[in-house]
């Protein structure tokens, strides 16, 4: 007698689901595979050759065209489980977040418990419980009592006003008019190791010596072109508000006859009264001012980051001079490769309002940027 082929009733709107999970980058295996076995079971194709087109056994095909025919696509996810039974009664589990999640007791002296104080706490109170099982659970529930972050509130009356202003330039800015972000970079280090740095190997990172010899500091200054990432920079021993004047004078030598927008944050030498004197007799020039502790919102703060990390973190330098011709030789390099900043695939994925003309490098909404990645500059 000839098999007879069970033809699933498979609808558009799931028929295209299915596809989906099929094309879908970084699905599950399994998801992938009942999506098949389904999408062949709706052409009508017989359950063996469903099992050796897709890679299975003739029992799973059968499992999950059976599945799909009770209960549609949500027949094709895992049903729960029941899975072992607990060990851990769930008043002690509760007593362990309970005592994890408060401040421990003043007379440990301790700011956040460890496993192993945990553990003896439960047992002065009859509830005997191994460290490895208090870590059990700290795990299941994503708890880290080891770990801290920090965090920093603007007290700015204008933080609103102040973001959107220079979020706007980024995105958004006028015509014919340059817009920089400029702030420098103060007490960079020349550090001489007292022993050559080892190089890196297979298995071991590049190690240096703890100890050193500090030959002096350099500061530096810099203003990072937002539209193309080029960086115009200056090394002074000093950052006082005539260092900063004298680099402001650079920078616009740098761009002459163009509007300058430039972006700084609150520091005491940007808002001199010198400084707002040549300011107001060169009004081509227009300072915007970061929100107070908002810094992050000055890219040239990102390029400062790639810079200690790529030239000087590892650097070994005998002399002031030697620091600046460094970070010289690496600016100038910096320029050669730069390119506008541009969006992560993350960013792509999601759904931001266009506030420039498709293909420009900006193309988030104000109020989608939150943190100085989203603004980050790629450069090398």
């Amino acid at each position: 007698m000839p098999n007879r082929v069970r033809t699933l009733t498979v609808t558009d709107e799931q028929r295209a689901e299915l596809r989906r999970r099929v094309r879908a980058k970084g699905a599950p295996a399994r998801e992938v595979e009942r999506a098949r076995i389904v999408l062949l079971a709706g052409e009508g194709v017989p359950g063996v050759e469903i099992a050796d087109r897709v890679g299975c056994s003739e029992p799973t095909v059968i499992r999950w065209r059976s599945r799909f025919d009770e209960h549609g696509l949500a027949g094709l996810d895992d049903a729960p489980r029941s899975g072992k039974p607990p060990t851990v009664p769930t008043e002690v589990r509760d007593r362990v977040l309970t005592l994890t999640l408060t401040e421990p007791p003043v007379e440990l002296g301790i700011t956040h418990w460890s496993s192993r104080l945990l553990a003896d706490r439960l047992r002065r109170e009859g509830t005997p419980l191994s460290h490895a099982t208090i870590a059990r659970i700290w795990r299941h529930f994503d708890i880290k009592p080891h770990r801290s972050g920090t965090f920093k509130f603007s007290t700015d009356p204008e933080l609103e006003a102040k973001v959107r202003d220079i979020v706007a330039l980024y995105l958004d800015p006028p015509e014919k008019a340059v817009v920089l972000c400029v702030d420098e970079k103060s007490q960079i280090q020349a550090l001489d190791r007292t022993a050559p740095i080892l190089p890196i190997r297979p298995g071991l990172p590049a190690t240096a010596t703890h100890d050193y010899v500090r030959h002096g500091t350099t500061t530096l200054f810099a203003a990072l072109e937002v539209a193309t990432g080029k960086v115009v920079d200056a090394c002074m021993p000093r950052h006082r508000h005539q260092e900063f004047l004298r680099f402001l004078k650079q920078v616009a030598k740098a761009y002459p006859r163009r509007r300058l927008h430039i972006v700084c944050d609150n520091y005491g030498s940007h808002k001199h009264p010198t400084v707002n004197a040549w300011l107001a007799r060169n009004p081509r020039i227009t300072l915007h001012f970061t929100p107070t502790s908002g810094s992050w919102l000055n890219l040239v703060e990102v390029f400062f980051g790639i810079l200690t990390r790529q030239a000087i973190r590892r650097g070994t330098f005998d002399s002031v001079a030697d620091l600046i011709d460094t970070i010289s030789t690496y600016i100038e390099a910096w320029n050669d490769r730069c390119h506008p900043p541009q969006e992560s695939q993350h960013q792509q994925r999601d759904s931001y309002t266009p506030l420039a003309p498709p293909g420009d490098i900006w193309t988030l909404e104000p109020r989608a940027i939150t943190s100085r990645s989203q603004l980050a500059v790629r450069c090398g």
